[in-house]
């Protein structure tokens, strides 16, 4: 067994593997970008070596920056993770050649199965079948349009190189495959560092259900059952469980063997993942997708219905131990269910967003796991991945693992940074998910209908008396407390509490904090007070007008995050010049006018910019490109004007920034029309 094992990775799933070596008693070291100086994974290693600037070429992604930081602690050997370099055969390779273990395939394996096209070809020549369309390499966007002819609308383009969802495009038309080759190119170059793309056909209502296998250097290959991965959204997964609703035990079998064979086709060593589409009307039938050679996010849904450790595996067979479970020994138990917490805003087109985390409770209890890299003080930025954590729940039915998930979601607090916790919790109380009525197109359909919570007087009165009681406190002198004290009637004091950049609230309050009078907008005043949770720190009781609520609430600055049960909000507090200025701004504008203003809906970085200033636009023109989280979001023109534009590429911007204005042309009479004199 290996003394010394270095964590190519960041985030949850190198803390979930240091965990693991720690278990096994095997010395874990840990590498670490500038931008992660204080993550947990940092502190949880006995070791940790810095390996470069955040950006993820300079350090997660250098071959020589790993390898070395291996040398200098003694690493005998190196966990990969997932994503980054888990599936790079030149670093598989560059370990071989420096003495140091790859916990992985070799580099035959990942060759032939790392790549979507070859891999399609090698499995279709053994009789596996796969869904129809254009896998050859190298082909130029010209050959691919011209070979995509046979296939058939929708289409699916995929890159070849890599996974997860990223840089694939669904194309419904003949006339939109140009333009999405052009961004998919762009997106897997990006990504993976190779531009190859294939197309298939789209299968519509599909289910996507991938295998576990696990082999080791003596020619033994088992499966440990299927997850059932269906609930997707932008071809990412959202959702996982084990088993799938959908398989009998004869399918079952067959798919499994399925996937052993293509494992056993190319000497396949350790962890990795068949993944087929499974016709929901024919559950009996499998296409063969791709083979994911490496551990998957979704993996712990299969070590809850299994009780194995696939980490300890991995590590096990790649110091050359012997699998002791023939495949009749793997007995699946009960029921697993996964949702992955994501820094994104639903509400926002689920666009990335970026914080610090200022307040974090993790749910815990029977049948509960969490696998998450979340600590209080945590910044949360625009560099990497956005998943957060993931949050597990087993039972012995379906039925009660959803369950047991949906209370553990609405008991995670992550404030600071805006989650789809609230989203997660929709999706499992959803009637089809509950039924396992699933396909990958299930959550877009579902998407327009789901209610998403907002602000209430509740959350509004609950910010403005928080404020209140701080500035009501005994730290600040008497004549500056918002006490309302005049001759005559005593004044209310208002507070401005802005939930976007374009919409705000008034709220006001009149007395203490303990006993007020408070007002939300333009509704009448109403007896509130707010008082801490005895025994929960950070959790306050809001009681207005005789009806009470627990919210979590924490402040930063002017900004205040407020939640409850899964839903979060954050209310920023608006000045009186801010107030005043944007009244100015919005006095010459027509009432219901399209804002001339460009704002960026998301943190990031300005990737490309498509109009100068002074050039004229059109509505819906796009002005800029920005990139956060290895996605990109086109900026266009909500109204037709003369555009000034205020950011060049690799500037970076925040939430709801103005990066362009337009001026409106004013038009100019036409002679006839001329007044007379």
């Amino acid at each position: 067994m290996f003394h010394t094992v270095l964590v190519a990775n960041r985030g949850e799933i190198a803390c979930r593997i240091i965990r693991t070596l720690r278990e096994l008693g095997i010395r874990s070291v840990a590498v670490y970008s500038d931008a992660d100086r204080g993550a947990l994974h940092v502190s949880l290693a006995d070791v940790a070596v810095r390996i470069g600037p955040a950006k993820p070429q300079l350090s997660y992604l250098s071959i020589e920056a790993i390898l070395d930081a291996a040398a200098r602690t003694g690493a005998q050997a190196i966990h990969p993770g997932y994503g980054f370099l888990s599936e790079n055969q030149a670093f598989a390779r560059a370990c071989s050649d420096a003495g140091v273990v790859f916990i992985g395939p070799s580099v035959h394996a990942l060759n032939m199965m790392g790549d979507k096209i070859r891999s399609k070809n090698h499995v279709a020549e053994s009789g596996v079948p796969v869904v129809p369309g254009v896998s050859l390499p190298g082909q130029s966007d010209e050959q691919l349009i011209a070979a995509s002819e046979g296939v058939g609308y929708p289409m699916l383009i995929k890159p070849s190189a890599g996974g997860g969802g990223k840089g694939m495009h669904l194309v419904e038309r003949a006339g939109d495959l140009a333009g999405a080759l052009v961004t998919a190119r762009r997106v897997a170059s990006s990504a993976f560092g190779d531009d190859t793309l294939l197309i298939e056909r789209f299968v519509s209502a599909p289910r996507h259900i991938e295998v576990q296998v696990l082999a080791d250097n003596h020619g033994n290959v088992i499966h440990l059952g299927e997850r059932e991965c269906s609930l997707q959204r932008r071809h990412q997964k959202v959702i996982e469980e084990a088993p799938s609703p959908l398989l009998d035990a004869d399918t079952r079998a067959r798919i499994g063997e399925a996937a052993c064979a293509a494992a056993r086709s190319v000497g396949y060593t350790g962890a990795g993942t068949v993944e087929f589409l499974v016709s929901d009307a024919a559950p009996d039938e499998f296409f063969f997708m791709e083979m994911n050679t490496r551990l998957q996010v979704e993996h712990p849904v299969t070590e809850m219905v299994t009780g194995l450790d696939l980490v300890e595996w991995q590590v096990r067979v790649a110091a050359g131990e012997t699998l002791p479970l023939a495949q009749q020994d793997v007995v699946l138990t009960g029921h697993a269910v996964e949702a992955r917490v994501y820094a994104e805003n639903p509400e926002r087109g689920f666009l990335p967003t970026t914080g610090t985390v200022l307040r974090l409770e993790e749910a815990c209890g029977e049948g509960i796991r969490v696998d998450s890299a979340l600590t209080p003080g945590l910044a949360i930025s625009s560099d990497y991945d956005p998943m957060l954590a993931k949050v597990i729940a087993w039972a012995p039915t379906r039925a009660e693992a959803l369950s047991r998930l949906d209370r553990a979601l609405a008991d995670t607090v992550v404030l600071g940074v805006r989650t789809n916790i609230e989203y997660l919790r929709l999706l499992v109380q959803d009637e089809d998910v509950r039924a396992g009525h699933l396909d990958t197109g299930l959550i877009e359909r579902k998407l327009p209908g789901l209610g998403f919570r907002a602000a209430d007087d509740h959350v509004y009165a609950a910010a403005a008396l928080f404020l209140h009681a701080q500035a009501w406190s005994g730290e600040n002198p008497v004549w500056s407390r918002p006490s309302g004290w005049r001759m005559g009637p005593h004044r209310q004091a208002r507070y401005n509490l802005a939930v976007s950049a374009t919409e705000s609230v008034d709220v006001r309050v009149e007395g203490g904090p303990d006993a007020a009078s408070v007002a939300v907008g333009a509704g009448e005043p109403a007896p509130a007070s707010l008082a801490e949770v005895a025994g929960r720190p950070g959790a306050f009781s809001i009681e207005l007008d005789g009806v009470s609520r627990v919210l979590d609430l924490v402040r930063d600055g002017r900004r205040l995050w407020i939640g409850s049960d899964g839903f979060s909000v954050d209310l920023r507090r608006r000045s009186r010049a801010e107030q005043l200025a944007e009244q100015l701004a919005g006095r010459d504008r027509v009432e219901g006018a399209a804002s001339p203003d460009v704002r960026s809906p998301m943190p990031g970085t300005v990737i490309a910019v498509h109009a100068a200033s002074g050039d004229l636009v059109e509505i819906g023109q796009t002005i800029l490109t920005v990139e956060a989280m290895k996605m990109e979001h086109k900026l266009t023109a909500a109204t037709a004007g003369v555009v000034s534009v205020t950011f060049k590429p690799g500037d970076l911007v925040k939430l709801d920034q103005i990066v362009a204005t337009i001026a409106a042309i004013a038009t100019m009479a036409e002679p006839d029309d001329a007044p007379m004199v």
